[in-house]
């Protein structure tokens, strides 16, 4: 028997409908080449190799991942399955890209304990990947997808709807999982677009002014940015009123679109 180890965040995923509801969340079809992270015991890495092309699963744990070769192989003649023993934060997906010449599903269970960090190493890997059908908690899922003016809006909202096109799937809950955790989680789907949504004149500082504006998100965005640009208030405020934006405002309630024009009028101001 194994025991699932706190410090992986490891939570097995046994309920077969659900890995099922994942899969099918996924689209994955037999001309696909699959990255699953964080396989576990290989319940769902069972199913993705009987609907996709390839399939390359990556487990960090060395106990997991010598019962994943015992089950599976080394990915040798018929067997349409990789099993990597790597540390995901590192794995090289251009690399398994340039490979196999195709864009990648990602479809995981994620670890929860280094989820956010391996979703920010998607977004920078994207020009590899075609979607990611991602198991998250839910708090997580509610991030990603959330809209302007509420509490879950973030940065990490603006990344994802930056680069993909983000569906909350379904919730999944604790019962789901041996053990359980504490939270429920959630699935969503991430479609990577061909283009960012919006066209900032510097897309990094772009990003730079979000970080900025949500850094402090209880002060207006004439304080926010202030303080987290490095810039004196009446530039900040200049800035905004060329912009259109009530500095008053808060972070939160920007659209993507505003925060692009927002970047782009402090770019010309101040680059």
């Amino acid at each position: 028997m194994v025991i699932p180890k706190k410090r992986f965040g490891q939570h097995f995923l046994k309920d077969k409908n659900i890995i099922r509801k994942i899969v099918d969340g996924a689209g994955v079809s037999k001309d696909d080449l699959v990255l699953e992270i964080g396989p576990g015991l290989g319940d769902m890495t069972s199913l993705l190799c009987e609907r996709a092309e390839r399939v390359i699963a990556v487990e960090l744990d060395r106990e997991l991942y010598s019962i994943l070769l015992e089950k599976f192989g080394r990915g040798t003649g018929e067997n349409n399955v990789e099993i990597v023993n790597a540390d995901a934060l590192r794995f090289d997906i251009g690399g398994l890209f340039e490979r196999f010449g195709k864009k990648i599903k990602v479809v995981a269970n994620l670890p929860y304990n280094i989820s956010t960090p391996l979703l920010f190493k998607f977004f920078e890997d994207r020009d590899y990947i075609s979607s990611m059908t991602l198991m998250f908690q839910k708090e997580v899922a509610d991030r990603l997808t959330a809209v302007p003016g509420t509490k879950d809006y973030g940065v990490l909202s603006i990344y994802a709807q930056l680069y993909t096109k983000p569906s909350f799937l379904f919730k999944v809950s604790p019962h789901a999982f041996t053990p359980p955790p504490k939270v429920d989680s959630a699935v969503v789907r991430l479609d990577v677009l061909k283009e960012p949504s919006v066209k900032a004149i510097d897309e990094g500082f772009m990003l730079k002014v979000v970080k900025a504006a949500f850094g402090q998100r209880r002060k207006t965005l004439s304080n926010a940015l202030s303080s987290g640009l490095g810039l004196p208030k009446e530039a900040v405020n200049t800035t905004l009123k060329r912009a259109m934006v009530d500095g008053s405002r808060r972070g939160e309630t920007l659209t993507l679109g505003e925060f692009c024009n927002l970047s782009d009028v402090f770019a010309a101001d101040t680059l």
